[in-house]
């Protein structure tokens, strides 16, 4: 008896720690949540205030504070004074804490010392946010969910808001086209882009948009999603006529905005409000390539669309979606101006430090370095910023091409026929039509 109480008094302890142990390795999110979680609370409220001191984020008191600590008190030396916690909250993922700045700090105190406060706190990343004048929100992350993501069930959700990926921090990376209307995406090969694609469109194809696909690798990575799409082009001639056909498009919305006296689709009444529209642009180099001289005016004449789309067809409710390996100057003219006029970045691990400075080096320079050290063996792993120069790491979730596709295929009832594009859409092949090969496009009937 004796001897089986001894066993249970030892290895019931020993099994319990060895099994946080497995689940540290394994299950993160459990070992966080029964263990990790209750450690960095404890840890975080012995030593705040010295951890402060330390890491310069004090600031000597006021004149009231050092008077009424020497004569209340009765203290010859009166302390700094730290940020005041005005919330603490732990999560799946990591810890949560509302600080209140005291006078003489600012935000960017904080988030210079946030590399110190995660190794202090013993925690995988600290990112500092700003929620109004005078307080900021260390979002503390136990461990790297970026590693197995999991998007959270509670998302930001509205019109035209699509959830892509997650943020180091646990949050969902939310592609917002109110906010955000026009986004270019840079990655080497087997970098994830075409993943972050894939799930972009997932998104999308359950929304009431239309979706412009322009794949001038013979839509080798759009053609799956054709049943979901209003218009597909394969070949630069076939974008340079879906583009004109896209700035008509814009051109005849203005024309029902100034009837209206709207200033864009949202301000107009939903029954004639146009369906949005997404254009989807893999590869973009290959729109700017020329083999000859024919060809220039061509180049010359969609690079010229695209950039008064860039600029102008937000209010029309068209959104550009830019994707390609690189995307600087050496592509020919217009190249820079194009690249100007898209808001959203999100850059995958890439080949040289040029093509991360194309990418965020004008809209974040500190998110360049942050690209560069995105280890090959973790596809999907980018680095997404905006003009307001915020950046954050994000990874998107594994969603196979058939899976994406069979999803436009769910939803391709949602896809809305727009007259001025309906000669670009794509003609589905049904399992009753003999297996012969078909033209991609309806023909174009011809004008004198």
């Amino acid at each position: 008896m004796t001897d089986l109480s001894t066993l249970f008094e030892v290895g019931i302890p020993l099994a319990g720690a060895g099994g946080l142990g497995y689940a540290k390795v394994r299950a993160p999110r459990v070992f966080w949540s029964l263990a990790g979680l209750h450690v960095t609370k404890v840890r975080f409220a012995v030593t705040y205030r010295s951890t402060m001191d330390v890491c310069g984020l004090t600031v000597q008191p006021s004149r009231l504070r050092a008077f009424m600590v020497r004569t209340v008190a009765r203290r010859s030396d009166v302390p700094p004074v730290p940020p005041k916690i005005r919330r603490v909250r732990g999560s799946a993922t990591g810890l949560r804490v509302t600080l209140r700045l005291p006078a003489g700090l600012e935000p960017a105190d904080v988030m210079a010392a946030s590399e110190r406060l995660r190794h202090a706190w013993g925690v995988h990343s600290v990112n500092v946010v700003e929620t109004k004048p005078g307080f900021v929100e260390l979002r503390m992350t136990g461990y790297d969910v970026l590693r197995r993501v999991k998007m959270p069930r509670r998302v930001t959700s509205g019109l035209m808001t699509v959830p892509v990926a997650l943020r180091e921090d646990g949050t969902a990376y939310v592609r917002d086209y109110l906010k955000v209307p026009h986004a270019l995406t840079l990655g080497a090969n087997q970098s994830g882009k075409s993943m972050y694609q894939r799930n972009l469109i997932a998104g999308l194809a359950r929304l009431n948009v239309a979706l412009v696909g322009i794949d001038c690798k013979r839509g080798v990575e759009q053609r799956g999603y054709a049943p979901r799409l209003s218009a597909l082009a394969v070949t630069p001639q076939e974008a340079s006529e879906v583009l004109d056909a896209l700035v008509g498009e814009m051109e005849d919305r203005f024309d029902l905005l100034s009837e209206h006296g709207a200033a864009d689709v949202w301000a107009l009444p939903q029954k004639v409000r146009p369906v949005p529209v997404v254009v989807l642009v893999d590869e973009v180099a290959e729109l700017f390539l020329v083999t000859g001289k024919k060809d220039e005016e061509r180049r010359d004449r969609m690079v010229m669309q695209m950039i008064r789309l860039g600029q102008m067809a937000r209010a029309a409710g068209i959104y550009l979606e830019i994707c390609g390996q690189r995307f600087g100057s050496e592509l020919g003219k217009g190249a820079t101006t194009l690249r100007a006029q898209l808001t959203g970045r999100v850059v995958h691990r890439v080949n040289d430090k040029q093509t991360a400075d194309m990418g965020l080096g004008d809209i974040a320079p500190d998110a360049v370095v942050a690209v560069t050290t995105i280890p090959p063996d973790r596809p999907g792993v980018a680095v997404a910023g905006d003009s307001s120069g915020g950046w954050s790491r994000i990874r998107t979730p594994e969603l196979s091409a058939g899976e994406a596709a069979a999803i436009c295929a769910e939803f391709a009832h949602l896809t809305p026929d727009l007259p001025s594009l309906a000669p670009y859409r794509p003609v589905i092949c049904t399992e009753a039509e003999p297996a012969q090969p078909m033209p991609l496009l309806k023909p174009i009937p011809a004008t004198d």
